[in-house]
């Protein structure tokens, strides 16, 4: 099967894989233990923090370990709230954020905090003007996704940042989809809070990180917890951070390159797609845009038929974010930026990622044309 499902999961690096291996059986201890087995892990800790902290432009005292994105997500809107005084309950987020965000903030309005959903252009791009006017000295905190996991397109965070900082807000920016398939270095300097996960990077599932860059000045949640500088509680998980930043770094260091072929790969699909004459539409910002994700719409065709009939075919691509998959909904995304439930409904998100190739694309190219055809 022809792998095109990136912006979901990806396979893990062959290096992680045996950093993994490795670290599980020379390093096993529990990093916090004082004997020197857990000394050992905690220097291997250590290490994995500095490497990360080092393609970040960040100090490591500001990289909290988490089980992924969805909990990095959520350990940092709690942090920045509990580090505002209570009647600073204004939050302000966009439409298109990943479900851990959006059904989180959905929990804390039930709560009673006041929030803002930001308005989004036709090409996903949020509406600054509406940011500004959203902005009040009640304002805890500011959620913009870097990345959006549906069509790719890439937020303006410094612009974003200027308007926010003018305000003493928070600002929180998800970079699941960015970390390491955009250089983040600059970015570290403009946000308070970033969440990255191992698993879109080709690391093993389950870890990622929750990233503060000026941690000294936010407040823990819990008391007295004595794991992960007090933010985070739990036994650490040394083998699979040790083998995501294997991976990420190894991401890392083609970045330039795989950005350029990836952006190829994708206009060959274009290109071939258009020469078929196949029925298709782009949903994409046109300077904005990560070209490892490229979301499509086939006029008279459901998204979920493309999907299966491309499965039956020996393709493996998405409707949407995984964490949406199964409900039937159509994609929150495309609703936001304006598209009715039908269009919605025809939304098909191919994600390329280190294996795809230019025969994938080919072969790829050429099953749509068939499927399109079909009505």
């Amino acid at each position: 099967m022809i792998y095109l499902d990136y912006a979901a999961t990806t396979p893990m690096d062959e290096e992680a894989i045996d950093v993994y291996s490795q670290a599980s059986r020379r390093f096993f201890g529990n990093a916090s233990s004082l004997h020197d087995i857990g000394s050992d892990s905690a220097r291997l800790l250590d290490m994995s923090r500095q490497q990360l902290a080092d393609m970040l432009n960040i100090k490591k005292e500001g990289i909290i370990f988490t089980s992924g994105g969805s909990e990095g997500n959520m350990l940092a809107i709690d942090t920045f709230i509990a580090s505002k005084p209570a009647w600073q309950n204004h939050l302000i987020v966009s439409r298109t954020e990943h479900a851990s965000i959006a059904n989180y903030i959905c929990k804390l309005e039930q709560s009673g905090y006041e929030v803002t959903y930001l308005r989004h252009w036709e090409d996903g791009l949020i509406d600054i003007e509406h940011l500004r006017g959203a902005l009040s000295e009640k304002t805890c905190l500011v959620i913009v996704q870097h990345v959006n996991s549906e069509i790719g397109v890439i937020q303006p965070i410094e612009q974003i940042s200027r308007i926010v900082r003018e305000h003493q807000a928070f600002l929180h920016v998800d970079c699941v989809q960015s970390f390491a398939k955009l250089p983040l270095d600059r970015l570290s300097a403009l946000c308070d809070g970033m969440s990255i996960s191992s698993h879109k990077v080709y690391g093993p599932k389950g870890t990622g990180a929750a990233i503060f860059p000026a941690i000294q000045h936010l407040k823990a949640l819990i008391p007295n917890v004595t794991h992960e500088s007090g933010f985070r509680p739990g036994t650490v998980d040394v083998p699979s951070i040790a083998s995501f930043v294997t991976a990420a770094k190894n991401l890392g260091d083609i970045i330039e390159n795989e950005h350029r072929r990836i952006f190829m790969l994708r206009i060959q699909l274009i290109h071939q797609l258009t020469e078929r004459k196949v029925d298709f539409q782009i949903i994409e910002a046109k300077t904005e845009q990560l070209p490892h994700i490229l979301a499509l719409t086939f006029a008279g065709l459901q998204g979920q038929y493309i999907m299966l009939e491309l499965n039956r075919k020996g393709f493996a691509v998405s409707t949407g974010s995984a964490c949406q998959i199964g409900k039937q909904e159509p994609s929150k995304t495309m609703m936001a930026i304006g598209k009715n439930e039908e269009e919605a409904h025809q939304f098909v998100r191919l994600s390329f990622g280190k294996h795809t190739t230019a025969d994938d694309i080919h072969k790829l190219a050429d099953c749509l044309e068939g499927v399109a055809a079909i009505r």
